[in-house]
């Protein structure tokens, strides 16, 4: 008896899906600084370094450098006597460096230079005898860092338009500053409002926002015309990730806040033709290739890329490690 004939069975065609990816996105000058810093400190003084805080918001980026050697504490005491400390790029209150100095204790500073820039603002405004209204969030390693540049007393701080209509200063001339990754446009509102209940309000003389947010957020306001979902790759504590979802739901996109590829729930592209990808100022690109090596496994992709600005600003090294 003849056998029947098995015919092949073509493999089922992977959706089409459109991707569209930012730039600029992922390190900006002062992550790449930090992290480098960390590095650098490895290889001159050895295993272990320590660092106060995570030296930037990414699991990966901070699980890579433990695996190097970096030992990742809280706060400063958790520090062993001659070993070498690190503090992050978000910046920290000067007591901090003060108590390492009591100990004899070897400290580099990472703090991004546009924080340090506001950090010296904050100084010239009070030795003005100018109370500081700050914009930013509450409990923010930034704020925290910023608010211990000076006196307890001598800022205020603003989260919200609401609270820039009710906030009520000491009398006195006032200067304003606000946190370095923050919603451009929400900080605008909010500056506005405060400008128009206090129209003497100084403010510094370059923005405060630094450029890579800026730069970061405006990609993302490309991507959500063109696409329906944007996934943005960053950490739950990155202030300017979260920053980045916003500005996507509010171009009228679908913004996910991703750690890494296997953070994604497949459900959320069905029926999805066109997909933003961006990265928050603290992810590095290998965690984008990973995501778009995921999608090839399910898709095919056509990839294009948004080009808004470009960055080429590099930050010195500390003289220590240069």
């Amino acid at each position: 008896m003849a056998s029947t004939p098995v015919l092949d069975t073509p493999a089922a065609t992977k959706p089409q899906l459109r991707v569209v990816i930012a730039a600029p996105r992922g390190f900006c000058a002062g992550v790449d600084r930090a992290i480098r810093i960390v590095e650098l400190a490895i290889e001159r003084y050895g295993a272990p370094v320590y660092v106060r805080h995570e030296i930037v918001h990414n699991k990966f980026v901070v699980d890579s450098l433990r695996a190097k050697g970096a030992v990742f504490v809280e706060e400063l005491h958790e520090v062993p006597d001659g070993v070498p400390v690190i503090f992050s790029a978000h910046g920290v209150p000067k007591v901090v460096p003060a108590k390492a100095e009591a100990r004899g204790l070897d400290y580099i500073d990472a703090t991004c230079p546009l924080v340090s820039k506001v950090h010296r603002q904050a100084e010239r405004f009070v030795d003005q005898g100018r109370h500081i209204l700050f914009i930013g969030h509450a409990r923010h390693p930034e704020v925290i860092g910023t608010f211990g540049q000076v006196d307890d007393g001598a800022m205020t701080l603003v989260e919200t338009v609401e609270e820039a209509q009710t906030v009520q200063p000491p009398e006195g001339p006032l200067g304003l500053l606000t946190q370095t990754t923050l919603s451009v446009d929400d900080t605008r509102d909010i500056l506005t409002t405060l400008q128009s209940r206090f129209p003497d309000l100084v403010g510094p003389k370059g923005e405060d926002i630094c450029y890579a947010t800026s730069n970061r957020q405006e990609a993302v306001k490309e991507l959500a015309a063109k696409t329906q979902v944007v996934l943005v790759l960053g950490s739950p504590k990155s202030s300017n990730s979260l920053r980045l979802v916003e500005v996507a739901e509010r171009g009228g996109s679908h913004g996910q806040l991703i750690q890494r590829a296997a953070d994604v729930d497949w459900r959320w592209l069905r029926g999805v033709t066109s997909l933003g990808i961006t990265a928050g100022a603290s992810a590095p690109e290998t965690l984008v290739q990973e995501l778009i090596d995921a999608l090839h496994e399910r898709f095919e992709l056509t990839i294009e890329e948004v080009r808004t600005a470009s960055e080429d600003i590099v930050f010195k090294l500390p003289r220590a490690l240069a």
